[in-house]
């Protein structure tokens, strides 16, 4: 049997058994994200507000700056996560222009080290984290009577929150195969049908869980193209990507991908980003929308106007080098 590639890439990894985590290879990325502005039907907009979501700061990306591209913007902070703010006194099915930003991070592989003993004895969660991240605020058919039997058989009588998440994760696994779609259906349909996009995963997963009692929320969204040693060449994702994260008292968030792991029809399956993500992943601003308009203040909804038909997006990732953790 002979293999394409024989170059056996070394490893590079630092624990830290503080915050039960390691990071292992990683590298030094620059990540763009630009708005074409062509709206597709007649529209007015005046003292519109365009925010975009800057990368996070997290336990294995950092970042190093942020500029912008096109058009200036404001920066502002909301609950905590860095936010581009882009103004436009009128906006027409006339305008045209480019805006958005070039972001240099730091990113690396991580790993938490999490076993059910370190979950027996564990604090409360924050007092606002229910309001947040245990009710259906998402269209995540929480009230439905597949989703609420779901929940409930997905953990049966297991009392370890760790565990909890990870029957939740194979009883998700053992459901539903992944298939991309060009919309994200509700946890409810989803389920029923057994296909499902990452989006979709992410849905279910976060219904099932919060109706446990574990506080989930999305995060992502976009990944590199995973060719560690191409670079300084520009390089661009098929499509973007979600995956999510859930809180341990005491600990703190902890990543999950969505369906990567759902490799075998009714398992094993693996847990490679059950509590670890890989270098090429992404985070932008969490527990924020990615994108979002507004007029004085006020959130305009899909309805009122879609971003999709206001502007296409480019997003183009560049590695620049490789780095170890320190």
């Amino acid at each position: 049997m002979y293999r394409i590639e024989t170059f056996i890439h070394p490893l590079y990894f630092r624990y830290y058994p503080q915050d039960h985590y390691a990071l292992s290879n990683g590298y030094l990325v620059e990540m763009t994200y630009v708005e074409e502005l062509a709206p597709l039907d007649p529209i007015e907009l005046k003292n519109l507000e365009w925010r975009m979501a800057l990368p996070a700061q997290t336990h294995r990306q950092k970042v190093h700056k942020v500029e912008p591209i096109g058009l200036p913007f404001t920066e502002i902070i909301e609950d905590g996560e860095r936010v581009a703010v882009f103004k436009f006194d009128t906006l027409t099915e006339h305008s045209r222009c480019i805006f958005g930003w070039k972001a240099l991070i730091e990113v690396w592989g991580i790993k938490y080290n999490l076993t059910p003993r370190d979950c027996e004895k564990l604090p409360e969660m924050p007092p606002d984290y229910g309001d947040r991240y245990l009710v259906d605020n998402d269209n995540l058919a929480m009230d439905t009577d597949i989703i609420k039997r779901a929940a409930a058989e997905a953990v049966g009588r297991e009392t370890n929150l760790l565990r909890k998440i990870y029957n939740i994760r194979n009883y998700v696994y053992d459901r539903l195969s992944y298939g991309i779609k060009p919309h994200i259906d509700t946890p409810d349909i989803a389920l029923r049908r057994g296909v499902g996009s990452c989006g979709e995963y992410v849905g279910v997963l976060l219904a099932l869980f919060r109706l446990n009692g574990i506080a989930c929320r999305t995060v992502g969204r976009y990944k590199c193209p995973a060719s560690a040693l191409v670079h300084n060449i520009p390089l661009k994702p098929d499509y973007n990507h979600v995956w999510l994260e859930f809180y341990i008292p005491g600990v703190g968030w902890l990543p999950m991908e969505s369906n990567p792991d759902d490799i075998y029809e009714g398992g094993p399956y693996p847990t490679r980003f059950f509590m670890g993500l890989a270098w090429y992943h992404a985070e932008m601003s969490k527990g924020v929308p990615f994108e979002r308009l507004m007029i004085d203040g006020v959130v305009l909804n899909k309805q009122q106007v879609s971003i999709g038909n206001l502007a296409i997006n480019h997003v183009q990732f560049t590695i620049l080098e490789e780095s170890s953790p320190s």
